[in-house]
């Protein structure tokens, strides 16, 4: 399976700069839906209502997913990877 990475930077209320990737299949090309993952992910770390739009969200590469990416992609139809100032 062939995924897309999506390189995310949105800015927390308190001013830091969250860094993530949402991972969705390759044919995956609605942003609205690739930035309503990314909202969804944001409300479980309490930033709900901070700007996600192509502002803070583009397409970065095509990759082979990772195994344990795979079962939480074909259950949610997408995988966050957190890279820096996700607490």
């Amino acid at each position: 399976m062939k995924v897309a990475v999506w390189d995310t930077y949105v800015t927390k209320k308190d001013g830091n700069v969250m860094h993530f990737d949402i991972i969705v299949p390759e044919e995956m090309k609605d942003t609205t839906v690739i930035y309503s993952y990314g909202r969804d992910y944001l409300k479980t770390k309490g930033q709900d209502r901070q700007p996600l739009t192509s502002n803070e969200c583009r397409f970065c590469h095509i990759e082979t997913v990772s195994p344990h990416w795979e079962a939480e992609i074909k259950q949610k139809g997408y995988f966050i990877i957190e890279m820096e100032n996700c607490q």
